[in-house]
């Protein structure tokens, strides 16, 4: 047995415990911090380019050469495949993450511009906004199963969690179509204001938020009725109502119950109550911010920023942003991997 009673001994071996006690907690400590990274994906619409940013450090640590102006992105369930609507080439690119190569292109019609992913992963829906139609692809066939005719310059999609309604926004039309997803045909149109852009589906599908670029609004409207229940506006103190343009949003799902919108040339990020549809603040971002993503615990906001190039990363718990990364030029599409 160590004499631990004598003095010298029984400091080192104190000594010696403590060390292995603060080696081991650096070590989990490693170990936890890094076991939750993840990735965000930037789609450059001008550079031709994909940027990845690392969760942990928020640098940019990869730069992956696309398609012609790069715009929505998506990707499929497993994280494995990132689709690109490569724009100017009149395609969905489909890209492996792991060597960022692309394998593959899907059809699509001209000018592909957002798509949403079966939450089977089977289908693509995208909107192609040069003939009207929204092009539905079989993912595995690498094969067009219908084209839906929709109105004129059809932009958004967005996707029930259930995956029964499709909603497509067309931006001179000015409507929202709810297509049935096994029937693949228009069972409403709802009118909205001018320029649609995105539309997003709450967490339990009841209601679809539609943007309206230069009509200045989002339209909240019943999944089931079909009918417009609320329309939020905004108004920044200072700058002038045309400058202020809802285009991406982002509905939370962790229980804070808010809403992001993006506001395109004002740079800022409207915050707005899910119950009472009150907006409770506004967030200084880069100028012509455009789309928006979680990340996975949805601590944070990323937000490309078109004319700055650049990307906020928007603490949300202290609601501003920490940090700024330059990415391409003309950063369109985001998307986070975890």
């Amino acid at each position: 047995m160590p004499d631990l009673l004598n003095r010298d001994n029984y400091s080192e071996h104190t000594m010696n415990r403590s060390y292995c006690h603060v080696l081991l907690g650096v070590l989990m400590s490693f170990t936890t911090a890094h076991s939750y990274g993840y990735s965000i994906y930037v789609s450059n619409e001008k550079d031709n380019t994909i940027s990845v940013i690392d969760g942990d450090s928020l640098e940019v640590v990869d730069t992956l050469e696309v398609g012609q102006r790069p715009r929505g992105i998506v990707l499929s369930n497993d994280g494995s495949l990132l689709f690109v609507c490569t724009s100017d080439d009149d395609h969905v690119q489909v890209l492996d993450v792991e060597t960022k190569q692309v394998l593959h292109t899907l059809p699509s019609g001209p000018d592909p511009e957002l798509m949403a992913l079966s939450p089977d992963g089977k289908f693509l829906y995208i909107a192609n906004e040069d003939d009207n139609l929204v092009t539905v692809v079989d993912v595995e066939e690498r094969l067009k199963v219908t084209e839906i005719p929709v109105g004129i310059e059809p932009e958004g999609i967005g996707l029930s969690p259930d995956g029964k309604w499709l909603v497509n926004t067309s931006e001179t039309t000015n409507m929202a179509h709810f297509i049935n997803t096994e029937t693949l045909e228009i069972e409403a149109n709802v009118l909205v204001d001018t320029r649609p852009r995105v539309a997003q589906f709450t967490e339990d599908g009841s209601e679809v938020w539609v943007s309206a670029e230069i009509g200045g609004t989002v339209a909240i409207i019943d999944t089931d009725s079909k009918e417009i229940k609320k329309r939020i506006t905004f108004e920044v103190r200072g700058l002038p109502p045309e400058t202020i343009q809802p285009v991406g949003i982002k509905l939370s799902t962790d229980g804070s119950n808010k809403a992001y919108v993006a506001l395109g040339p004002s740079a800022r990020i409207a915050v707005v109550n899910m119950t009472s549809y009150e907006v409770e603040d506004y967030l200084l971002v880069g100028p012509r911010v455009w789309n928006l993503e979680f990340s996975p615990d949805q601590k944070r906001l990323f937000t490309t920023n078109g004319v700055s190039g650049d990307v906020s990363v928007i603490d949300l718990e202290k609601q501003r942003v920490i940090k700024s990364v330059k990415v391409g030029r003309l950063p369109w599409g985001v998307v986070v991997r975890p």
